[in-house]
């Protein structure tokens, strides 16, 4: 039995650590927080319960995979639901797109905007569906470490189906005209990936997933699926460290001996990173035994960061539903604003989550639970002057959708952003989602879940294969954790 030490205790960490802890090893999770799960931390303020970052259950087969892996169902943790409509796009007062759950009423939607488009909308649905199916069983719990992972016979035949050398962008416009339609298709890339024109066409099996699998909730919020995976952890043997900050990895003949922390220094035979991977090479280690200089670093494409405020309405507000996206401004401006010259943008796009429309147990009767989000560019100036003025701009243009005042009736309001990301998560330049997308940091041209320098001493999470988000969280610290066992190193 080795012993194993994690550091950073979001869906990475705690997947990689019932993995280990399974094979019978005595893992150890260490969190600088207060709380476990990163940025799926939860807080409960005046009867509010809030949900800190992901609000998006999307790829529910991932999820169910991981518990399968330990001969669990996923429903022996939590009350999933799936919502109807799953989300809607909110283009103008009068124009309004509600994403059904059923999948003939989202046909008939497109139709009603571009006639012959629920023909293409299928034909791009059962070509994102073959890319979701083959990526998930073929491609994404791969490792990342030799081009030998992307020349196989069964990926080389299907290259082209991937559709890996297409920009998303194009991919679009070649089945649909209309704008809004566009729009819809190009949202999940834009807000979690990059500028959809950068982005390979592969990713629309991320589409395929949220339109056509459908969008889910856990009831209680998706602070219970943290607590399901803590628990899957426990039942193994998993120990949790919270408030302890690790400062620095010791390393001697290639190997990592221990970790000191913020009260003591721990011995591991084992260590992985499940922190920010900047982080953990450019402040617990000495310059010499680093995968990546500062230059690489600055030269990464990141994906959005993030303008979050957490606010707890004393009345119900009409006409939101529990996912409701503000696109009512100038898309492809906010897109370059991130993307292209990172400022603060004039006009922003929005999403605005009320999940007490689904849960009322996160909010008292009769009182609403809102969070507000605008991506933003990482490594911008954050004050709380900037704060306030787009928080007054996000509000009005909710208070003029809805028709109600809600700014007056606000009981608690919280705000996060970029020197949060960073004070909490060690977040490089504040990011939120990990880096973009792109084809030139797509699977093996990530940065390597293995230091180079340093046998015993692995990484993951969203800076590292698969990618960004929950789900491919959830995979890649699978993907180390199968590493090392198969390594033979413990």
């Amino acid at each position: 039995m080795s012993k194993i030490s994690i550091i950073g205790s979001g869906f990475s960490g705690l997947s990689a650590a019932a993995v280990l802890a399974d094979k019978g090893h005595k893992v150890q999770v260490f969190e600088k927080n207060e709380h476990i799960g990163g940025r799926a931390r939860t807080f409960h303020e005046k009867g509010y319960t809030f949900d800190m970052g992901p609000s998006w259950y999307w790829m529910p087969d991932v999820f169910e995979k991981f518990f399968h892996r330990f001969d669990k169902k996923i429903e022996d943790y939590i009350d999933l639901v799936q919502l109807d409509p799953g989300f809607q796009i909110i283009f103008s007062k009068e124009n309004t797109m509600k994403i059904d759950a059923n999948w003939d009423s989202i046909c008939e939607l497109f139709e009603s905007f571009e006639k012959g488009s629920a023909d293409q909308l299928n034909k791009f649905m059962k070509e994102a569906e073959f890319k979701y199916d083959f990526g998930i069983n073929k491609m994404v719990y791969q490792p990342g470490l030799s081009l030998m992972e992307l020349v196989k016979p069964e990926i080389v035949s299907n290259v082209f189906k991937l559709q890996m050398f297409t920009s998303y962008r194009k991919h679009v416009e070649q089945h649909f005209k209309n704008p809004y339609l566009r729009s819809l298709l190009e949202f999940p890339v834009l807000f979690l990936g990059t500028a959809p024109s950068q982005t390979p066409a592969l990713y629309s099996l991320m589409t395929y997933s949220g339109i056509k699998q459908g969008t889910f909730y856990p009831m209680g919020g998706f602070g219970k699926v943290i607590d399901a995976f803590a628990d899957v952890c426990k039942e193994k043997g998993v120990e949790f460290f919270n408030n302890e900050n690790i400062e620095k990895i010791n390393v001697e003949n290639k190997m990592a001996t221990s970790m000191t922390s913020n009260n003591r220094t721990i011995n591991s035979d084992v260590i992985i990173g499940s922190a920010d991977y900047h982080h953990i090479e450019n402040s617990l280690l000495d310059k010499n035994l680093r995968n990546y200089t500062p230059e690489y670093w600055e030269k990464r494409t990141f994906s959005p960061s993030s303008l979050i405020f957490y606010i707890g309405v004393n009345k119900k507000i009409d006409k939101l539903i529990h996912h409701n996206l503000f696109f009512d401004e100038d898309i492809e401006k906010h897109t370059n604003d991130i993307y292209d010259k990172p400022v603060w943008p004039n006009k922003p796009l929005f999403y605005a989550c009320c999940p007490s429309k689904t849960d009322k147990s996160l909010a008292p009767i009769g009182k609403e639970n809102l969070f507000l989000l605008m991506p933003i560019a990482p490594g911008l100036e954050d004050s709380e002057e900037i704060r306030e003025k787009y928080f007054d701009i996000m509000i009005k243009r909710l208070e003029d959708y809805t028709e109600q005042e809600i700014e007056k009736h606000i009981e608690y309001k919280r705000g996060y952003c970029i020197n949060d990301f960073v004070s909490d998560y060690n977040a490089y330049k504040g990011n939120a989602y990990g880096l973009a997308n792109t084809l030139a940091q797509t699977a093996n041209l990530k940065p390597k879940i293995i230091n180079k320098k340093i046998k015993n001493l692995f990484y993951t999470g969203q800076l590292t294969v698969p990618g960004p988000g929950v789900p491919p969280s959830i995979i890649s610290g699978q993907v180390v954790a199968q590493h090392i066992l198969d390594s033979k190193l413990i």
